[in-house]
């Protein structure tokens, strides 16, 4: 068994060496063999230089380039394009609030602990805007107005420490 495996390692070995060897192609033509070779030079494309040599390099951009006048499109869509970017504008132009998010602090039915609750919040973070609404039938305090909710991120972590029941939430945002 080691003999056989030790055989077919061999032959393996042998074979991966014959794989990488490199080969010449030879073709034989009415009993003798040659070598194939074929030379391209002729087909490649010859370019010529400002000073007027033939060689490798092309010429300039600017020399071999036509001018090609103005072609109106027959299919275009700007006019129906405009309309539509226009009616989309109108609506925008209508808008008086968009979807943001805002920080709730307290929920609950009692006004004094909705006060109590924007009081306190009013002291410590006094540079935050808060609000009490009342929703039958519940009590409600917010802070701040932001556009996306990573805005509110930084803020809802203050206000996390004071008001461990702080959610942020989605809202309506005034626009300016």
């Amino acid at each position: 068994m080691k003999q056989l495996l030790r055989v077919t390692g061999v032959i393996g070995f042998a074979v991966l060496l014959a794989a990488c060897a490199t080969t010449t192609k030879t073709t034989t033509v009415s009993g003798t063999s040659q070598k194939y070779s074929e030379d391209l030079s002729t087909l490649r494309p010859k370019t010529t230089t400002s000073t007027g040599t033939t060689g490798g390099t092309s010429t300039s951009p600017t020399e071999t380039r036509k001018q090609t006048p103005y072609v109106e499109p027959k299919y275009a869509v700007n006019k129906k394009l405009d309309n539509v970017l226009d009616s989309i504008d109108r609506i925008n132009v209508q808008r008086t609030v968009i979807e943001g998010f805002t920080i709730q602090v307290y929920s609950g039915s009692r006004k004094e602990d909705a006060m109590k609750a924007k009081q306190e919040l009013a002291s410590s973070l006094p540079d935050l805007q808060s609000e009490v609404l009342y929703s039958q039938p519940n009590f409600r305090v917010k802070v701040g107005k932001y556009y996306s909710r990573i805005e509110a991120q930084k803020d809802y972590l203050d206000v996390k420490k004071l008001f461990p029941t702080a959610i942020v939430i989605p809202d309506k945002v005034a626009i300016n």
